[in-house]
């Protein structure tokens, strides 16, 4: 009998010890997640992405893009990617990932727009790591919040355009073809060549513009002008960056036709 009990108390130990070996070795993922910050105000996240925050053990997020206040969400390692080459944030990550380490690389708005996520994507595939995505509240909606308009609008505008000017990653742009299509422009990364744009574009003098600063933020503010003189507006202003320049009716919306959906009573759905 004793040589029994012994047996069992010996098995009974290597149990506990698998045990305490499983705890403590941490577990290896190979993900990480793509995490769409929102606008800039911290409620304007999705619940998704605040989750993974709080989770997080290393978060490498997009510099100033990002309101720090998003980052109280989080109690890991935070690490500013601005100036850091993508072979420096995949290292980084990948040495994370290796370590058993949950990672969030959050980006401003959505990461789809101007995120540059394909290429980091591509880069942690060739260390068998997938990264998975969690859409953000954009900039863009944030600026039409700010400017108490729709974007698309009866009778105004039943089109949106996403674009940015000709830079240093971008030989040419699309901006004078695009505006003569009369459509609503939002136009991302152009604060600072924003009298160019206007002498390029290809509607009215007289077309609505705004200029929206840190859409969402604290510090948020408003210049409205037209393509003549918004120029000179946010020059005066001091803005040049962390701005988006919408162009358009809607920006001053006139004699927009009520909704369908809303004007008549609605017969029943099938």
């Amino acid at each position: 009998m004793a040589g029994k009990d012994k047996i069992k108390t010996e098995k009974k130990n290597k149990i506990k010890n698998d045990k305490k070996d499983k705890k403590s070795k941490k577990t290896v993922r190979n993900e990480i997640y793509i995490v769409g910050a929102g606008p800039g105000d911290e409620k304007l996240i999705t619940v998704k992405g605040k989750e993974l925050l709080k989770k997080a053990d290393l978060v490498i997020y997009a510099g100033s893009l990002v309101n720090k206040k998003v980052l109280n969400y989080t109690k890991g390692e935070c690490v500013d990617s601005y100036g850091l080459t993508l072979d420096e944030t995949t290292k980084m990550t990948v040495d994370a990932v290796n370590a058993g380490k949950m990672v969030v690389r959050l980006h401003s708005g959505d990461p789809a727009l101007y995120g540059s996520i394909v290429e980091q994507t591509e880069e942690l595939k060739k260390y068998d790591i997938t990264a998975k995505r969690v859409p953000g509240v954009s900039s863009v909606f944030a600026v039409a919040a700010a400017l108490e308009t729709q974007f698309t609008l009866n009778n105004v505008s039943d089109s949106l355009i996403i674009t940015r000017p000709a830079g240093t990653t971008l030989e040419t742009d699309q901006i004078p073809e695009f505006s003569e299509l009369g459509v609503t422009m939002a136009i991302f990364l152009g604060t600072q060549k924003i009298e160019e744009i206007m002498n390029k574009v290809r509607c009215p003098k007289t077309t609505p513009v705004a200029v929206v600063f840190h859409a969402s933020w604290e510090d948020e503010s408003v210049i409205r002008g037209t393509v003549e003189d918004i120029a000179r507006k946010v020059k005066d202003a001091g803005i040049k960056r962390s701005a988006m320049i919408i162009i358009g009716d809607v920006v001053d919306p006139k004699n927009y036709a009520k909704s369908y959906l809303y004007g008549v009573k609605q017969g029943p759905l099938d």
